[in-house]
């Protein structure tokens, strides 16, 4: 088995694009602090549609998907089940729920990963729930005319149980002693955990809970406010790409972590950009036809209701609806198409 050794990273120089951006992170991460001591109680509404959004983005890169009605009932009433698909939502929002109150006192150990899987298939009978893998898995591709390609083969379930000590071990070492830059250990860590593959079932979406909860326990609480996993989710693509590029040569300990880091620090970034974004929206008391018209503005291109929802987070569905309705009365906005199918773009 490839030995983990997280020292090498530190050792490891690294080009100006990802000092550019850990340096961007830390300035993005000062500013949310002085935000949320100023606007505390408006930006609470920013943690509801994160923690929907978060729970629908990370089942749906994996094909678990239910309506929207249903999602929200799910993350926000706590509603009971109805099938396999919404089980497993059940089981992200659990999961995500338990992060985001008691990050600080999870620590980053094998045992407690295997604790978070079980609570991921709580709502469903799945007998390897908190249990690694017992068969070998593959990472493949399906092409267009249908042949299947192993892009990746994870370790061996025999070596998975050890694997994952070690890198909760080096990853604890290098961040107690601060050996590491935290925003670098995390990227490594998370990729070394999709390497391994410790899972049957569940990998993905447990390595989106865990980027989270490494996040929160280093101090950047961005995923609270805006979802990481709907970030990912808009351009799966690159995500494959990154992680692709970085598993070469992985099992022999020569891998370039280098596309998977930086893609992963261009989302957090991407996250941060948006917060302010959502900031500037609630920070000013505006009227709800105002709030909506500058949610506008921050839209190229086509926007659905529910682009502009995410957006107005301390508006009901009614007064964005209503907004909207006098934005196209007033010419400001167009109307395409109808029922889910309604979207609209700026004139001007």
């Amino acid at each position: 088995m490839r030995s983990f050794n997280y020292s090498a990273i530190k050792e490891q120089k690294w080009d100006s694009e990802v000092l550019g951006l850990i340096a961007a992170i830390y300035k993005e991460a000062g500013k949310q602090e002085l935000y949320l001591k100023q606007r505390p109680e408006e930006l609470e509404k920013l943690v509801e549609i994160a923690k929907v959004q978060s729970t629908e983005a990370s089942n749906a890169i994996e094909g678990i998907v239910t309506t929207n009605t249903r999602i929200r009932q799910l993350v926000q009433e706590k509603t009971t089940p109805r099938n396999r698909d919404e089980q497993e939502i059940a089981g992200y929002r659990d999961v995500l729920n338990l992060i985001h109150e008691n990050f600080d006192v999870i620590p980053i150990t094998r045992n407690y990963i295997l604790q978070l899987h079980k609570i991921l298939y709580s709502h469903m009978n799945n007998p390897m729930a908190g249990m690694t893998k017992n068969v070998q898995n593959y990472i493949s591709a399906t092409h267009a005319d249908g042949h299947t390609e192993i892009l990746f083969t994870p370790l061996s379930p025999y070596d998975t149980p050890e694997a994952l000590d070690r890198i909760c071990e080096e990853y604890n070492r290098v961040i107690g002693n601060m050996e590491v830059e935290p925003l670098i250990a995390i990227s490594v860590f998370i990729h070394d955990f999709l390497c391994i593959h410790p899972f049957n079932d569940g990998n993905g979406r447990m390595s989106r809970l865990l980027t989270t909860l490494l996040l929160y326990r280093n101090g950047f609480y961005v995923g609270k406010y805006i979802s990481l996993e709907a970030k990912i989710a808009k351009n799966k693509d690159l995500y494959y790409d990154a992680l692709g590029k970085s598993q070469i040569c992985w099992h022999e300990g020569r891998e370039d972590a280098v596309p998977f880091i930086k893609y992963l620090l261009g989302t957090i970034l991407s996250a941060y950009k948006d917060f302010e974004d959502r900031f500037a929206l609630v920070e000013t008391k505006l009227s709800a036809l105002e709030t909506v018209r500058r949610a506008t503005m921050n839209k190229i291109g086509r926007f659905t209701k529910q682009d502009i929802r995410e957006l107005c987070p301390s508006l009901s569905v009614s007064s964005v609806e209503g907004a909207l309705r006098k934005l196209v009365a007033s010419g400001e906005l167009k109307r395409e198409n109808a029922g889910r199918s309604t979207c609209y773009f700026r004139t001007k």
